[in-house]
């Protein structure tokens, strides 16, 4: 478990988050409803993925939420470019840049953890990871597989 609120990459996820919040509030009032809506959803998504993936037990589950972040990311760019298109948001380029950051940050982040989970003994790595997988679980002797009732010799 990792504290998100200390990570950089964090707090430039929701510093987009706020900072697109405030500027489509100037978008048309048609565009409230939709591509205004679906810009705020998909930032605040980069920064819950973040959050939600930090709170995990495992690192491995932070390294998925983390990829989902960054697909997210890349989903907000696409919807910033069609802002852009439609002539709502001249400082596209502005945004990209952030973007560019924010990606970078994110990589970053999932290559050191990549290393830290590399660097773990192999036994370690695969208990914690069976402790924190709700599929995986023991049967105790005596129990069938399946039922996990009692066998009945």
């Amino acid at each position: 478990m990792y504290n998100y609120k200390d990570m950089q990459v964090w707090q430039v996820s929701m510093q987009l988050c706020v900072d697109i919040h405030k500027r489509t509030q100037e978008f048309p009032q048609f565009e409230q409803y939709e591509l205004a809506a679906h810009l705020r959803k998909t930032a605040l998504s980069i920064a819950s993925n973040i959050s939600e993936g930090a709170g995990r037990k495992s690192t491995m589950d932070f390294i998925r939420f983390l990829n989902i972040a960054n697909g997210s990311l890349s989903e907000f760019e696409t919807q910033l470019e069609a802002a852009f298109m439609l002539g709502y948001l001249p400082e596209f380029n502005e945004y990209r840049k952030r973007i560019a950051h924010l990606s970078s940050l994110i990589s970053g982040l999932v290559r050191s953890l990549n290393q830290k989970i590399r660097s773990m003994d192999k036994n370690e790595t695969l208990n914690s990871y069976a402790k924190n997988c709700p599929i995986l679980y023991y049967v105790q002797p005596g129990f069938h597989p399946f039922t996990l009732s009692p066998i009945h010799l």
